[in-house]
């Protein structure tokens, strides 16, 4: 019998000093079985990051044609297209190719190595902006994750201080690319 995915609730306060916003709203988000906790932090890490009104957490893991997180407009276009990890060349073109705007936040051990790979191809798309996040720092993410979560995101530059009512951690993004 196949897994089920777990269901979180989280309360998000975001200050957000790069682009003075301050929102705070309420998630409801379903981690994949095949989903690590580190990497479910991250989804919600870059959901604060790339906060907007219209951004919406996709199937992400278990969809092929979906990235993490999108903006789509009226016209059902896809404004904004954000994955976490370490794309394929496929992968980077058809994120650039389906979206006004792509984000890539890349993690891991291995993504200074990915990045050698792909910087070339990558840096051939005006569209794209990849982001390489800390690796002690996102692994130190998952003392957070509990299945309501009250947490405080702020950013502020290259950085972002995620807390909840007894821990903080620093979380250094580095940008590789930035097109913005």
């Amino acid at each position: 019998m196949a897994q089920k995915s777990t269901i979180y609730k989280a309360s998000m306060q975001v200050s957000d000093l790069n682009r003075e916003i301050y929102p705070h709203f309420q998630l409801t988000v379903a981690r994949h079985p095949s989903e690590t906790e580190r990497r479910f932090m991250l989804r919600l890490m870059a959901f604060a990051h790339q906060y907007h009104e219209q951004l919406e957490l996709c199937k992400g893991i278990s969809a092929d044609d979906e990235p993490d997180i999108w903006i789509k407009n009226f016209s059902d276009e896809i404004e904004l297209w954000v994955e976490l990890g370490q794309l394929d060349e496929k992968r980077l073109k058809k994120a650039s190719n389906r979206a006004h705007k792509a984000v890539i936040y890349c993690y891991g051990s291995a993504s200074d190595i990915w990045w050698q790979k792909v910087q070339h191809k990558a840096s051939q798309f005006s569209n794209l902006t990849v982001w390489q996040v800390n690796d002690e720092q996102s692994t130190a993410l998952t003392q957070l994750l509990q299945r309501t979560m009250e947490l405080q995101f702020t950013i502020d530059g290259s950085q972002i201080w995620v807390s909840d009512e007894n821990s903080a951690i620093e979380v250094d993004i580095i940008p590789l690319l930035n097109h913005e």
